[in-house]
Order: structure tokens, then C-alpha cells, then sequence
């Protein structure tokens, strides 16, 4: 019988909170389950330190992207080396990239975001890899322009950390996106995301965990880790009236069909 394993599809294991234990923490993943990880970029500066990830550890693959948050930083020679990274065999995405207007609430700053957004967006298209998108406060500038590159043939992606409600859930997977869900959806207040993984078909879901942030219950405000994915499989589990091992198999699945598409990477890296 085929074992599956969980697919973490969004961490940031650059993070300076894995500075003390990184190597030990990555090297016991296995052993408790995980069989995929992708370190998603967010700082132009870690689009180094996941290279370096991804080249040093067999199981962790990358996401090369700037967060809107640094969209402001971001030159032609950025968007070049993220052309160039999404070369390499293990990069499996363009993320995570989007708009955050929680901290940015100058239409200048918005413009901006949309600009990068926008160029990134057509680095997915034109070299064929899905996205990873965050938005927060954006929730109606963000769908706008997903509709509009979508229109221009795109591989598909994760709408990361999804915080919306039901209706916009309904957008993004009329588009045949998929759905990131973590922690939040076992936190007790997340009324609204627990009705949207009740509603979303189980086959446009996948794990994520966004470490070192948004632990679930019962680590809540604990630094996270990929080992906390069972708790946020089992919720889904739960919510949906299926085992845990269904959700761990079927969100493997989604994961490999999105992020190991280009060049048959399931083959060659299963």
C-alpha cells in the first residue's frame, strides 16, 4: 500500500527563528511524516538563502517571489534573478507575491505592489510555473488581478493563507486555484475559514504552515514548524467528516499535480 506523506507547500525556514536549530528541525522531518517542504521567498534576500535550501536538502524545494511588503525594494535586476532561479530543477513556483495593504495604506505604496505583482505574475506566465499569492486587507484588488492574468493563460496557483470568506473562496476555485490553509483554521474565532474548507472541495486544498509563523491550537503563539501539520490536517479531517490520513493523501496529491508539473518533476523527485 502506497504511503503518503505530508506536503507542506509554504514555509520560511530562512528565517532567523530557525537560526539556532535549523539543520536539526529539517533533518527530523521525515521521520515524523513530512515528505515535501517549499521554502517560499519573501525578502529579496531570501532568494539566496532558498537556493541554498533547496540545493542542501533533497526534500525542500523552492518558491522564488517577493512579498509585497518589499515590492518598493525591487528593481529589474530582481525580477531578472527570480527569471533566473525558477530555472533550477527545485523551483516549483513563483511566490509568495500579492498585496498587503495592512501596513501599506498609501495608494502610491498600492500602485507599486500592483506593479510588481503584475511583472511576477508574467514571469509565471511566460516561464509556464504556477503562484503563490498572499493578500491581506487587498481582498478585492487582489481577485481583480488574478481574473486578469488568469485570462492570459496561467499555470494555476495557491491563493497562500487564505483569510477570506466563502464568496471569495467561490472565485478563486471557480478559477481552478487551490486553497493554502494552516493553522488559523483551528484557532476557535475562525468562523469564516472553517466554513470555507467545509465548502471547498477537498481536491483544491492544500497544507502550509507559514513557519515560523501562525502556530495552531494547541502551539498557538509558539514558533511554528512543518511537525504542527497534523493538527491543521486533522481539523480539516474533521471538518469535512473524513480521516486525517484522506486530507494528508488527497492535499499530497494537489500538491504534486500544482507544483511538480513542469518538466514531469513527480517522476524525479518522487
Amino acid at each position: 500500500m502506497e504511503t503518503h506523506m505530508i506536503f507542506e507547500t509554504h514555509a520560511h525556514y530562512d528565517d532567523e527563528a530557525f537560526e539556532q536549530d535549523r539543520e536539526a528541525l529539517l533533518n527530523s522531518m521525515e521521520a515524523h511524516g513530512i515528505g515535501h517542504i517549499v521554502n517560499a521567498c519573501a525578502s529579496i534576500e531570501s532568494l539566496k538563502a532558498t537556493e541554498e535550501l533547496m540545493e542542501k536538502y533533497p526534500f525542500v524545494y523552492g518558491a522564488f517571489g517577493i512579498h509585497p511588503d518589499d515590492a518598493e525594494k525591487m528593481t529589474e535586476d530582481t525580477l531578472k534573478e527570480i527569471r533566473r532561479l525558477c530555472h533550477l530543477p527545485k523551483a516549483v513556483a513563483i511566490g509568495e507575491i500579492g498585496l498587503d495593504y495592512y501596513w501599506h495604506k498609501e495608494e502610491r505604496e498600492h500602485e507599486i505592489q500592483k506593479k510588481m505583482f503584475r511583472a511576477q505574475m508574467e514571469i509565471a506566465r511566460e516561464e509556464k510555473m504556477p503562484f503563490m499569492i498572499h493578500s491581506r486587507d487587498a481582498a478585492r484588488d487582489t481577485l481583480e488581478l488574478v481574473k486578469e492574468c488568469m485570462k492570459e493563460g496561467m499555470h494555476g496557483g495557491i491563493i497562500h493563507c487564505f483569510s477570506y470568506g466563502k464568496e471569495m473562496a467561490r472565485e478563486y476555485l471557480n478559477m481552478g486555484l487551490y486553497l493554502g490553509i494552516g493553522g488559523v483554521v483551528t484557532f476557535k474565532n475562525a468562523k469564516k475559514l472553517k466554513e470555507v474548507v467545509e465548502y471547498a472541495p477537498l481536491e483544491q486544498l492544500v497544507l502550509e504552515t507559514d513557519s515560523p509563523y501562525l502556530s495552531p491550537e494547541p502551539n498557538r503563539g509558539k514558533r511554528n514548524s512543518s511537525l504542527n501539520l497534523p493538527y491543521v490536517a486533522a481539523m480539516i479531517a474533521e471538518l469535512k467528516g473524513i480521516s486525517g490520513e484522506e486530507v494528508i493523501a488527497v492535499t499530497e496529491e494537489n500538491a504534486k499535480r500544482l507544483l511538480f508539473r513542469k518538466w514531469e518533476r513527480t517522476k524525479k523527485y518522487n
